[in-house]
């Protein structure tokens, strides 16, 4: 339901012809680099570049058990899988789609392009409230003009603002036709964006929101005019990649952009580079997230199995339907890749062919021009680009990045420090001693962005935080997306820290992630050294037993946890790592049974 801007999405159809219009891509299109792009001839082409087998990746799957032809399920997936003798081909995400699809729009074929009934000769249906409580004004408060943008929901259109502080002031409108509002989860879809973009504009980097219009036929969103064009234009227009220093300036917009966003509880789900707007023909011209469409609010711990998205951005755990706020930082990876080397990192014919390759292969670093980019270039875009969502870095701690660090940009507040802190609460004496082992061997780069962290809930003098301070920081953040996501529920969770206050000692101890740090080229140096702070500060005896009940996992776990005790009864350096984790997927899956 996002802003069209001067393109046309292409629709894709499956084997059985049915029209995939959720997940957008022109699968097949060889000599268009990137999707929903007419490409001028004359302009050079961004290159396609066949993704690496991952047979042998350093980055293991977060998805373990039941590999069926090499596509991992989700852990949200609980029902027992059959296994043939005969090998059967995965299935294909495009089913989930058509499905997601069916609930969206009813039973009836998805919108496909074409023109907008707006004379009134729609019959709408009687069935669905399409009243949506907003101003029925639109024509005495707005002029329009011609069309500049098309797409499966509505069209966007110049404007120009008729009274009030709008007088003259040149807009953009999207009108969303009701009589492709077919069902109750359409209808929603419309009024989420507009909720979405209203507590939202006020941020920088994100497209401004003036208005909501509806009329008996249409629903109208005014919004700022952005003249720039897109990313995706200026990118071809520089014949397919940036320099480093150029890239970096894309980059951290989005970064910043995003960042604010997950704060809120608002996943975005369609990041690429159509949906970033320059808001003039100037090279230094900022730019604007837009197309809310298929954005949704997310609580805290709440998963999201809805395929949606552009095909060459979507993450895997998007089609394995289980994901969270990961999945926007995934497409970031994918925008950074194509803007230093001009090729997709993940490529194929068809749609079905670049979802494989998306759950299966690796990005080529190997060809030209990675070899002339910079190592700390290349670790950036690895550390979005992990299969395994936990290890990827959030928006806030990769504006802390070595390759884009700089005084010059703040450092935003990080949703994932209140998740992680909330969970060290709750941990038992044994894990916190184990964290806090973990915290003395963080590198400077990791002490960089907890930093940040740590100044941004502004310790009292004595150099410590209390939940006054998460609840103050919070506060200062906060929109009514932030409400309506429920994200200030974290605080609740975090009561006991009214009886206490962390320096920031402890403060590290508590808002680091193990999944994280095991990303990092060094992560057997930091566990090693961990575990030296840990034999001589916390760790002592325990039985097979109790460290089951501290895993929450049942008897059959503990031939395995055998294996990470000593002979003294202590954790050895395999227990204690496999310790920080928690309760994996794997004692989950034992747990069940």
């Amino acid at each position: 339901m996002g802003q069209c801007y001067g393109k046309t999405i292409p629709t894709v159809r499956d084997s059985d012809g049915t029209t995939i219009t959720t997940i957008t891509s022109v699968a097949g299109d060889a000599d268009h680099p990137l999707p929903a792009t007419p490409v001028n001839k004359s302009v050079p082409s961004v290159k396609n570049t066949p993704a690496r087998s991952s047979a042998n990746s350093p980055w293991p799957s977060p998805y373990p058990h039941g590999v069926v032809a090499g596509v991992t399920p989700s852990p949200a997936r609980s029902t027992p899988r059959r296994f043939f003798k005969r090998p059967f081909p995965p299935p294909s995400p495009a089913k989930h789609i058509k499905a997601s699809l069916a609930r969206r729009f009813g039973h009836a074929k998805p919108p496909t392009e074409g023109p907008i009934p707006e004379d009134g000769t729609a019959e709408p249906d009687q069935s669905l409230d399409k009243n949506f409580g907003y101003n029925k004004n639109f024509g005495a408060k707005y002029e329009l003009g011609k069309e500049i943008g098309r797409g499966h929901f509505g069209h966007t259109c110049h404007a120009k603002g008729k009274k009030g502080d709008l007088k003259d002031l040149p807009l953009a409108v999207k009108i969303i036709s009701k009589a492709k509002m077919t069902t109750a989860i359409s209808i929603e879809d419309v009024r989420r964006e507009v909720k979405i973009l209203k507590a939202l504009s006020c941020h920088k980097h994100l497209v401004k929101f003036y208005d909501a219009c509806e009329d008996a036929n249409n629903v109208y969103i005014v919004m700022e005019l952005c003249e720039g064009g897109e990313l995706l234009d200026r990118i071809l227009s520089r014949g397919g990649k940036y320099s480093e220093d150029d890239a970096k300036l894309i980059i951290v917009q989005i970064l910043s952009v995003v960042a604010f966003c997950h704060l809120q509880g608002v996943v975005h789900r369609d990041l690429k580079p159509e949906n970033f707007l320059f808001t003039s023909r100037n090279e230094d011209a900022d730019m604007k997230l837009i197309d809310f469409g298929l954005s949704d609010f997310i609580r805290p711990d709440e998963r999201l199995n809805d395929i949606v998205g552009s095909a060459y951005y979507v993450a895997p755990e998007v089609l394995h339907r289980s994901y969270s706020l990961e999945a926007d930082i995934w497409s970031i990876g994918v925008i950074t890749y194509i803007l230093l080397c001009g090729s997709r990192p993940f490529w194929a014919r068809t749609e079905s062919g670049i979802f494989r390759a998306v759950l299966r292969a690796d990005p080529n670093f190997e060809d030209l021009p990675w070899p002339s980019v910079s190592p700390e270039a290349k670790d950036f875009v690895k550390r979005l680009l992990n299969k395994d969502y936990r290890k990827r870095m959030t928006a806030a701690q990769a504006l802390t990045h070595p390759w884009l660090r700089s005084e010059s940009h703040p450092i935003p507040l990080d949703i994932l420090v209140y998740k992680l802190v909330k969970s060290y609460l709750h941990a038992t004496p044994l894990k916190r001693a184990a964290l806090k082992a973990l915290s003395k061997a963080l590198t400077e780069d990791e002490l960089v962005y907890l930093r940040a962290q740590f100044r941004l809930m502004e310790p009292s003098k004595d150099g410590r935080v209390s939940l006054e301070n998460f609840k103050m920081a919070l506060i200062g953040n906060a929109t009514d997306a932030m409400k309506e996501s429920r994200v200030p529920d974290i605080l609740n969770a975090m009561a006991t820290l009214s009886y206490r206050k962390l320096d920031f000692e402890e403060f590290c101890a508590a808002a680091i992630s193990t999944y994280q740090l095991e990303a990092l080229e060094g992560w057997e140096q930091i566990a090693s050294v961990a575990f030296e702070h840990f034999e001589r500060e916390g760790n002592r005896p325990i039985s097979v037993e109790e460290l089951a009940r501290e895993l929450n996992v049942g008897p059959t776990a503990h031939s395995i946890l055998r294996d990470w005790i000593r002979s003294d009864g202590k954790l050895s350096l395999l227990g204690y790592t496999k310790f920080l984790h928690g309760v994996t997927l794997r004692s989950a899956h034992m747990r069940h049974h």
